[in-house]
């Protein structure tokens, strides 16, 4: 990534000029998109027919898989060229 791509994406989600924290539950699609929220995806415990499963979710929260632990969750993400997180 270029110097002048990075300073763009930091212009882009930017909130305040002498603050560098974003919420980010308060940026756009577009600025989503521009930090690359296409290749994330995150994993939750989820309950499913009364037993507890990973469930696998692009972070857009589109349901994407299920897995029986989270190491083979953080694997299939990862084996998809994702950057895989964990939430409550």
């Amino acid at each position: 990534m270029s110097d002048q791509t990075a300073n763009d994406k930091t212009k882009l989600i930017a909130t305040k000029e002498d603050d560098n924290s974003v919420d980010i539950r308060d940026l756009t699609e577009g600025q989503l998109k521009a930090l690359g929220v296409s290749q994330m995806a995150y994993v939750k415990i989820v309950i499913i027919n009364g037993e507890e499963v990973f469930a696998i979710h692009a972070a857009d929260g589109t349901p994407m898989a299920v897995a029986d632990n989270a190491k083979t969750a953080f694997a299939a993400i990862v084996q998809h060229e994702m950057m895989p997180s964990f939430v409550n």
